[in-house]
């Protein structure tokens, strides 16, 4: 479920207001969008994928409100982590993930 979007990262793109599937947030002009509609959340992730300076978290616990702190996920390395793990970061892209992954099959000859 989505649990933060950092004050301190946030450019008010309304990127996450656009691709979310359930309406969870409201824009707020000139300002970061709010979560409006937490309940409303299917931990799709997809405001967090787009996310362009990772200011966004959503805990997988898809059904439970889950209390975190902008500090600590940033000292994890949970901020973006998602988009990171999509290879979604700035500098690559999905044919650069797959040809991380074809280099990967022939060195290990998986057969995959």
């Amino acid at each position: 479920m989505i649990e933060l979007i950092s004050q301190s990262r946030c450019i008010n793109c309304d990127i996450c207001v656009e691709v979310c599937p359930t309406n969870v947030f409201d824009p707020v002009p000139g300002e970061a969008p709010v979560i409006a509609r937490q309940s409303d959340c299917q931990t799709c992730f997809l405001c967090e994928a787009y996310c362009p300076v990772d200011a966004m978290f959503v805990a997988a616990e898809a059904h439970e409100h889950v209390e975190v702190n902008e500090e600590d996920l940033i000292a994890k390395g949970l901020l973006g982590a998602y988009r990171r793990n999509l290879g979604w970061n700035k500098g690559n892209s999905p044919e650069i993930r797959m040809n991380e992954m074809r280099e990967l099959q022939r060195k290990v000859g998986a057969p995959f």
